[in-house]
């Protein structure tokens, strides 16, 4: 064998072991959540961009894991002590059930998490400004949006009515949502009926009951299966006519009527900037909690004329965006 080509040889055995070390070394992020991935889009766009913002690329220098239960939060926790398993270097999760499953499976690994509920309140964190411990992120308080969807809701009725409020029984959060919204249609002598259904197959026979019972309008209760089957919510509510307001904008630009809710993007973006901040040194339990700080109000003027409904210019006023 040739000086030149023993020499090239060695080398090249000796970067082998330096090149597998580098990727052994990259950090991973778990990133996973109670939707679908086509449905975490609003949410996974954004985080990626901020992620590459703070100088963390996919691929390149940080390698992500994805899991989607696709609304099924019994398989939640294992899908958690999976990604534990795989020593990843965080827990991204999107959602309440999520955040909830992670902080179960680990108590050392940084979690960055999104809660619709008081992250406090549900013990997930100790406070607000200083979450300790390990993990933070950014509250929505996606729930406590109920009171202000009913009375967006009412404006639109010409003539009072029923209003169906539809809940999965199956969340952990609907006894939270529905007090808060019984008592919100007591305050202003709203009639309320409280359905529920946690399957496509339930809402076969939910809707063929608000129809036989003439409800008004259909207002949705914050849960992440509805916005896995979100395309059947709306094919339901335009075969049987029925207006609804729903909890995010994906649901109005597929073909809903309304939707109110904050920006989702927003938190996307600060769970990534919080994971980039945490993957350079920083603490999870160092990091205050964020809140969203844009709400947005979503109209379908297309979905309104195939309803044969005439939005109010009170509420075209408040739109922050009109579907045409």
């Amino acid at each position: 064998m040739k000086r030149r080509e023993f020499i090239t040889l060695v080398a090249g055995a000796a970067a082998w072991p330096v090149t597998a070390r580098a990727q052994e070394a990259m950090p991973v992020i778990g990133y996973f959540s109670s939707r679908s991935f086509g449905t975490e889009g609003p949410i996974r766009v954004p985080f990626l961009t901020a992620l590459e913002e703070a100088g963390f690329v996919a691929g390149r220098n940080v390698a992500i894991e994805y899991r989607f239960s696709e609304g099924r939060d019994e398989r939640l926790p294992q899908i958690a002590a999976d990604l534990v398993g795989q020593s990843v270097s965080m827990l991204v999760a999107t959602d309440r059930p999520s955040a909830m499953a992670a902080k179960a499976a680990t108590a050392t690994i940084p979690i960055v998490f999104t809660s619709g509920l008081d992250p406090v309140q549900i013990g997930l964190v100790a406070s607000l400004n200083r979450p300790g411990g390990n993990a933070t992120g950014v509250s929505l308080f996606s729930t406590e949006l109920g009171p202000k969807r009913l009375g967006l809701l009412r404006e639109l009725l010409p003539k009072p009515g029923t209003i169906a409020f539809v809940v999965n029984p199956n969340n952990a959060a609907t006894p939270f949502q529905v007090k808060e919204m019984q008592a919100a249609a007591q305050a202003v002598r709203q009639s309320l009926l409280v359905v529920e259904a946690g399957s496509e197959e339930q809402f076969d026979k939910a809707f063929a009951m608000m129809a036989e019972r003439n409800i008004a309008a259909i207002l949705y209760g914050a849960n992440l299966f509805f916005q896995v089957i979100s395309e059947r919510l709306i094919e339901f509510a335009a075969r049987y006519r029925i207006p609804a307001l729903y909890e995010w904008r994906e649901f109005v630009t597929a073909g809903g009527l309304m939707s109110y809710s904050t920006d989702r993007t927003e938190f996307g973006r600060i769970a990534g900037n919080y994971a980039g901040r945490i993957l350079k040194g920083e603490k999870p339990g160092d990091l205050p909690f964020q809140q969203p700080s844009r709400w947005l109000f979503i109209v379908n003027l297309n979905a309104a004329k195939a309803l044969g409904i005439t939005m109010p210019e009170s509420l075209l006023a408040l739109a922050d965006e009109i579907i045409e």
